[in-house]
């Protein structure tokens, strides 16, 4: 079994046919094909179902994914700990909005420094929830994320800035004092689920005692204002959203949303993860 071999393995796993996986690898698919059967030979078992549509992974194949991601991450640990400059690929998850982060100038700058690593940036559909599930499962290498801290990450936290609550035009608290109490049964617009922001707001509901419900969900925080502008509903938005003047916001003292670059803790230490990570502190 050959490092090689593992990746190619692992290239169709994440991309999901032996078409893409040879695309990402730049290959020819016969190669893909050939590295996986050589692969399979030498375990003695099948990883892919091959079907007449997309490979599935076998209970092997399962099996293989967190072992095989695991040997890949040191294989690249030891061979940045013994080069005086860094090679391979670091492989970053971005929300739709990082905050105060000039994202275009921390990649220009880590390019300028470390010019042989390849860097990869990956949006992920649904925020926090998506990016810290790919840093666990070994699909990125560092991410930011807004979601509350877990103890199975490795977080430096970037900033903690005002989440603005917007209000339509008229609206009969727009001006009045607030509280969590008051906004409870008010027509909610937020992302979905596990989005960095949603998770913030109901966390902070909770705590005090209050549920409320989504109506509307967006797929991006920068759709809030629009429907707010709509009279649509209500919502939170981090700082660096564009808000239409027609548009009333506030701000709640309790409320904060926070910026991490996160990784796990066995990636923490490599050279072009903690590289990466201190040229964002570094701002």
């Amino acid at each position: 079994m050959e490092l090689r071999q593992l990746e190619c393995f692992l290239a169709v796993v994440d991309e999901g046919t032996f078409t893409a996986a040879a695309a990402r690898l730049r290959v020819v698919q016969s190669a893909v094909s050939s590295t996986i059967k050589a692969l399979e030979r030498s375990l003695g078992v099948s990883l892919f179902d091959r079907g007449p549509g997309r490979p599935a992974l076998t209970d092997a194949g399962h099996r293989l994914v967190p072992e095989a991601r695991r040997m890949l991450d040191l294989a690249a640990t030891a061979a940045e700990a013994v080069r005086t400059e860094l090679t391979g690929e670091l492989r970053v998850g971005v929300m739709s909005s990082v905050g105060p982060v000039d994202l275009p100038g921390v990649l220009a700058r880590y390019r300028a420094v470390h010019p042989r690593v390849r860097v990869h940036v990956k949006v992920m559909p649904r925020g926090s929830a998506d990016l810290s599930g790919a840093l666990r499962t070994g699909r990125l290498d560092v991410a930011f994320i807004s979601a509350p801290a877990t103890p199975d990450l490795a977080l430096t936290l970037i900033a903690r800035d005002p989440m603005f609550l917007l209000f339509p035009p008229g609206h009969p608290l727009a001006d009045a004092p607030l509280s969590l109490a008051d906004l409870a049964h008010e027509t909610w617009i937020d992302g979905p689920e596990g989005f960095g922001n949603r998770t913030i707001v109901d966390a902070a509901f909770t705590a005090a005692g209050f549920t409320r419900e989504v109506a509307l969900e967006v797929a991006d925080s920068s759709w809030v204002p629009g429907f707010v502008a709509a009279g649509l509903g209500i919502g939170f938005v981090p700082t660096g959203i564009a808000i239409p003047e027609t548009v009333h916001k506030r701000q709640l003292a309790e409320l904060r949303w926070p910026l991490y670059v996160a990784t796990t803790k066995d990636r923490a230490d490599r050279p072009s993860v903690r590289a990466f990570t201190e040229l964002v502190r570094a701002g």
